[in-house]
């Protein structure tokens, strides 16, 4: 069986440097907002030429410097993309479009104009409360769940310890993109919003399982069973499920960002990092800081 909880100043020690380096990245260079948060240009296409597809497009966007990051979306139509760039005058414009023909003389532009930006105030604020939502709604769930095992640790204390381990996974996924944008250029748009989103499900759903075999072998052991061997020991029986099922995911999701095209892949690197940090939290951090919140309260 691992010693786990033994070890647990060597897991505070590596999450305190991963979040102090996120921290001081977010501080010093912060996130790219790309078109989505900061508005620009719509430009609609109709490709003649089908070996011409959204890879391609993005790839003479971006390695002719008129964008290093566009959005660019398929339409019901064969054949047709919406893409939508930073904002470029009306020379910028033509080249882009003379390029475009230049790998497809048969192209049509169906549209250009200019576009305010996605998600506006209102959106913004509705995901914020959404996220403080569904933060409340785990801390109670947790507390509930933990009520009739109260007499080791507070239920409240569970829940709070959950979310610290999530807020956790998404600030070093925030920080690594912060890094990406100051030495990359890589913007963070409404594919890195749903990434964080799916993060903070799948981080959840792991915590709750770890600590759901937590509570059951407190209540099977009893008040006077030893706290700390008690979560070492249901750790143990969680981690193999834990990192299988991560494992799997991964597999798909290396897969995807090998293979899938261009406009995916940093949606797909956040997904990658926040399960990879997700899974570790869930078993090394949660779990620990369990351990040491109810040796601080057992002292006092």
């Amino acid at each position: 069986m691992l010693n786990i909880i033994q070890k647990r100043s060597w897991w505070f020690a590596f999450s305190g440097i991963l979040v102090l380096v996120s921290v001081v990245a977010l501080l010093v260079w912060g996130l790219r907002p790309s078109i989505d948060f900061t508005g620009g240009n719509l430009l609609e296409l109709q490709l003649s030429n089908p070996e011409l597809n959204q890879t391609s497009l993005y790839n003479i966007i971006k390695d002719n410097n008129f964008d290093n990051n566009p959005v660019i979306q398929t339409s019901a139509t064969e054949n047709r993309y919406m893409i939508r760039l930073k904002s470029i005058d009306e020379v910028a414009h033509q080249a882009l479009f003379s390029k475009i023909q230049e790998a497809d003389p048969g192209v049509e532009e169906l549209r250009y104009e200019f576009i305010g930006s996605v998600i506006g105030q209102e959106l913004k604020s509705r995901a914020f409360y959404a996220i403080i939502l569904v933060v409340i709604g785990m801390i109670l769930y947790v507390a509930w769940a933990f009520r009739k095992v109260s007499y080791q640790i507070s239920s409240w204390a569970c829940g709070f310890i959950a979310v610290f381990a999530l807020l956790h996974d998404i600030l070093i996924v925030l920080g690594l993109f912060a890094i990406l944008g100051h030495f990359m250029q890589v913007e963070v748009g409404l594919p890195f919003v749903a990434a964080l989103l799916t993060i903070l499900g799948y981080s959840v759903n792991d915590t709750i399982v770890v600590f759901d075999r937590i509570r059951e072998n407190l209540h099977k052991k009893g008040k006077h069973s030893d706290f700390e061997e008690t979560v070492n020991i249901s750790v143990n029986e969680t981690i193999a499920r834990s990192i299988n099922t991560s494992f799997t995911t991964l597999i798909v999701l290396i897969m995807v960002f090998f293979l899938g095209g261009a406009t995916l892949k940093f949606f797909i690197l956040a997904l990658i990092v926040g399960i990879t940090v997700g899974t570790y939290s869930s078993i090394f951090l949660a779990s620990t800081l369990l351990v040491t919140t109810q040796k601080f309260f057992a002292k006092r």
